[in-house]
């Protein structure tokens, strides 16, 4: 996916866990979805019922200042970094997940390390307009992994 609507990346895991579900095929990017979905019985429920929660909770938000994860980009930064680590891009991410998953004894645990420096890559981009710089995710994970 490139640069996707809200609303399509909430659609993909919604499809992704409906196919999932009713043992249809996946494509290799919703076979990465279900995955990190499994790993997240919390949000299996909220999943599961699409019409609901498109009747009711379509346009919401999840601001961080109310202390609410956003499902939807919890997953989808899980799949991102999953996406990062198969071709080692930056380079280094692949060394870094497999030292925090070490230091944790699971990935799940090393991804939620490595979301605190993506976070942090993203959140300087938009306060400063530029473009996301890979050295200040790079230099993250580093000292993460010290």
């Amino acid at each position: 996916m490139f640069n996707p609507s809200r609303d399509e990346v909430r659609d993909f895991m919604f499809e992704s866990w409906r196919k999932y579900r009713a043992t249809e095929p996946l494509t290799a990017m919703e076979s990465m979805a279900v995955e990190v979905i499994a790993l997240h019985p919390e949000y299996h429920d909220m999943l599961a019922d699409r019409e609901h929660y498109q009747e009711k909770f379509r346009d919401r938000d999840y601001p961080p200042e109310f202390g609410e994860t956003n499902p939807f980009l919890h997953l989808s930064m899980h799949i991102a970094i999953r996406e990062q680590v198969s071709i080692d891009q930056p380079a280094g991410v692949r060394k870094y997940h497999a030292t925090l998953s070490t230091k944790h004894g699971n990935v799940l645990d090393a991804e939620h390390e490595m979301m605190d420096c993506l976070g942090e890559m993203i959140w300087q981009a938009q306060r400063n307009r530029t473009a996301p710089d890979a050295g200040v995710y790079v230099d993250c994970l580093a000292r993460k992994t010290k």
